[in-house]
């Protein structure tokens, strides 16, 4: 086995870096951290004025980068995307499996097209995107791959029933892909937020009363910041988690403390 430098267990230089979602919010600010971590990034998301604007930010920091739109939920799609990465850059070393949406309804009034919608994006697309990027991974006998699901993955919150069901989806999903490739040397993990302060929650935090109902529940009394995300996904990104798979690293504040 080889033996490592300590100091090079968190490098990500040159390695390349998928972020769905990376357009706002959690995946914008973990692309541009891993670019400081010497990372190339590609900005996947619907929103192309957005990827492209934290490309403009990542290669104003002389990182590299590149922004391709990319509709999770279209097979083909997310094809053209790997398709495009590879021709730039000849491999996908990590991926950052993190677009999603959120919609709140109470199960009896939930339509089945709202469900249908959530379901899409939050677990049908973080599974043909890990499907198609862990092709190339597989061909390479390399990767890591990093599936966020959230706390509502195991916890019973109202309102939440479509986003509950996905996010406890991808978790059993991680875990089986995990055993699957680890034969290929893919590393294949999840993270779970708690409440973060992003813009696709903004609405549900500007309540005051609603923000101190889940603030009061979290030990450290306050919701995440996409910061507080940024240490957990270098790591599982990183030479550091090496012997680490099928794991989901809370990143909660202390709420899913028993």
């Amino acid at each position: 086995m080889k033996v490592m430098n300590d100091k090079d267990l968190f490098n990500l230089t040159n390695r390349v870096v998928v972020v769905t979602g990376g357009g706002s919010g959690i995946g914008r600010r973990v692309a541009l951290a891993m670019a400081e971590y010497g990372a190339r990034i590609v900005i996947a998301d619907i929103n192309e004025k957005a990827a492209d604007s934290v490309v403009s930010e990542i290669t104003n920091k002389n990182a590299e980068g590149i922004a391709i739109k990319v509709d999770v939920t279209n097979p083909i799609n997310v094809q053209q995307m790997v398709n495009i990465t590879t021709e730039t850059y000849a491999r996908i070393d990590i991926l950052f499996n993190n677009a999603g949406i959120i919609f709140h309804a109470p199960a009896e009034t939930l339509s089945l097209e709202d469900w249908n919608r959530v379901i899409s994006v939050n677990l049908t697309g973080v599974f043909i995107i890990a499907q198609t990027v862990g092709k190339v991974m597989i061909k390479q006998r390399k990767g890591k791959i990093i599936n966020t699901s959230s706390i509502s993955g195991k916890l019973g919150h109202p309102g939440n029933l479509a986003y509950a069901a996905a996010k406890h989806g991808v978790i059993g999903m991680t875990k089986v892909m995990a055993v699957e490739w680890a034969k290929y040397n893919i590393n294949v993990n999840c993270i779970g937020p708690g409440p973060t302060r992003t813009p696709l929650t903004k609405d549900v935090f500007a309540n005051d009363e609603r923000y101190q109902q889940i603030t009061s529940k979290i030990p450290m009394g306050r919701l995440a910041e996409p910061e507080d995300l940024i240490g957990g996904v270098i790591f599982l990104s990183s030479d550091a988690s090496n012997y680490l798979t099928g794991q989901t690293i809370y990143i909660d504040g202390g709420r899913m403390i028993d």
